[in-house]
């Protein structure tokens, strides 16, 4: 049974958890979690993928745990296996990266016990078939990923960091709170079963869905709310700071698809127009904050907060089309949504990637101080470049792809019958169309030339993965050869 195999490898990550607090001192440490969190993720991917191409039903389990009168209801159907895929496939590529960028770690300690966790919580937020479970998880999710940030407590931009998102996460989980409350009606139906059969009216679900835009928003990095995110993700080890980019923002996805597409009946046509304002501003924005930055980390946060806004234009139009009974756009639309969903998952976590390798390899995050380093990491070179290519959106790579798709669906508007729709989605493929624009022209920005100097110690091998020196410069144009630290 796959939601039986799926569980079991979720409670083979509680079991590491718990492992990790008892060895997490010891020198083979490292190797042991991240070996078993990289073979529990590889299992659930390989399950959830079967589970998602065989077209399998639904299938649930009720477990006697959380409220007694409910217990903790869990169902793997498509959608959850979609993202299941999502999620496992990312943890699979972390933890193999972390088995070697695991050995830099100052205080491995701080990490391995709550590494785990987080996967665990991130796969138990998409299995939830109730509101207590799901926010339960969620807020394990967030905890956990909350412990990973401050793993470096005593930097004090850390800890700040780990401040901001710590009140980000609980203002989003109360927002939910909120908003399954309302779902749930005045009979207090937890289950996801009795909240599709409850049919709010339209004054509820409007308040649903800004409460849903908040929690799920918040988390996924939708602008005004995404002020955690440029600060949690490079407190983070590299390999957590790709979990949180590449998957835990898409975990925030599924919460938004999960309440407004499944719970919440069907769309009404103003519904779009919010999403989509909300995720073209979001996408317009997160580049030109990117423009700015000099921390390669926080370069790249600011692009996840961009390609969020990218996902939810695509969630958006999938709403218009669906409100006017437009099957076929609606499916385009959302198609293109979740592909970009997978796909910012694999170059943004590759990126990440890379940025840990520089790291790691020169110690510096200020790209004004590198340079040079396709001199001394050819192959990592070569990988962030893949990376940087398809966040790019050129082709033949993933990115462009999934954001061609979505400009198809925005060429589809003119057959909305609304005018408010007419005028407000080529507006937004204008913005998207901006944003795709200054992503690409961004690489030829010129960099101060009394900065062109870097300095590496690395050679390929040490480190496995590739980096985003992207956009800021790309690798291949920084002149001067890298010099060792020393």
């Amino acid at each position: 049974m796959p939601l039986a195999f799926i569980m079991s490898c979720v409670a083979v990550l509680l079991i590491v958890t718990c492992f990790a607090i008892v060895i997490s001192r010891i020198a083979a440490a490292s190797s042991l979690v991240y070996g078993l969190t990289l073979i529990a993720s590889l299992t659930a991917f390989f399950v959830a993928l079967v589970h998602l191409i065989g077209g399998a039903p639904s299938l649930a389990v009720t477990l006697p745990l959380g409220l007694p009168w409910l217990g903790a209801h869990f169902q793997m159907d498509a959608l959850s296996a979609f993202f299941l895929i999502v999620i496992n496939l990312g943890a699979a590529v972390a933890s193999l990266f972390a088995l070697g960028y695991g050995r830099h770690e100052d205080a491995p300690h701080r990490v391995l016990a709550f590494y785990p966790a987080f996967l665990a919580g991130m796969n138990l937020v998409v299995l939830a078939d109730d509101a207590f479970t799901f926010l339960a998880s969620w807020e394990f999710m967030s905890l956990s990923s909350w412990s990973l940030v401050m793993a470096h407590h005593r930097v004090r931009d850390n800890t700040q960091a780990g401040y901001v998102y710590l009140i980000m996460a609980s203002f989003g989980t109360f927002a939910l709170l909120l908003g399954y409350g309302m779902l749930a009606g005045p009979e207090g139906s937890y289950a996801f079963a009795a909240m599709r059969a409850n049919h709010p009216s339209s004054g509820i679900a409007a308040v649903v869905l800004i409460l849903v835009l908040i929690g799920a928003g918040s988390k996924a990095g939708l602008l005004p709310l995404h002020v955690w995110l440029p600060l949690a993700h490079p407190a983070a080890p590299s390999q957590v700071s790709a979990l949180m980019s590449g998957v835990m923002t898409k975990v925030a996805v599924y919460g938004f698809v999960r309440i407004v597409f499944d719970l919440l009946g069907p769309p009404a046509w103003w519904w779009s127009m919010v999403v989509l304002a909300f995720g073209g501003i979001t996408a317009v924005m997160g580049v030109l904050y990117a423009l700015m930055q000099h921390d390669l980390k926080r370069l790249l946060a600011y692009h996840t907060v961009e390609n969020i806004g990218i996902i939810f234009i695509g969630l958006g139009l999938a709403l218009a089309f669906a409100a006017h009974r437009m099957p076929a756009a609606a499916a385009l639309a959302l198609t293109a949504g979740l592909l970009h969903v997978f796909n910012h998952s694999v170059f943004k976590s590759l990126l990440f990637f890379g940025a840990g390798a520089v790291l790691t390899s020169t110690g510096e995050r200020d790209m004004e101080h590198l340079g040079g380093l396709i001199h001394r990491m050819p192959m990592t070179a070569f990988v962030f470049l893949v990376g940087c290519v398809a966040i790019s959106a050129l082709p033949p790579f993933n990115g462009f792809v999934s954001e061609w798709l979505t400009f198809q669906a925005i060429l589809l508007s003119p057959q909305l019958p609304s005018w408010g729709l007419k005028l407000l989605v080529p507006a937004v493929g204008g913005l998207l169309a901006l944003s795709a624009a200054l992503e690409s022209v961004r690489r030829d920005l010129p960099r101060p030339a009394a900065h062109r100097r870097g300095r590496a110690r690395a050679r390929d091998g040490q480190v496995v993965t590739n980096s985003d020196v992207h956009l800021r410069c790309s690798l291949s144009r920084c002149r001067n050869p890298a010099r060792p630290l020393h």
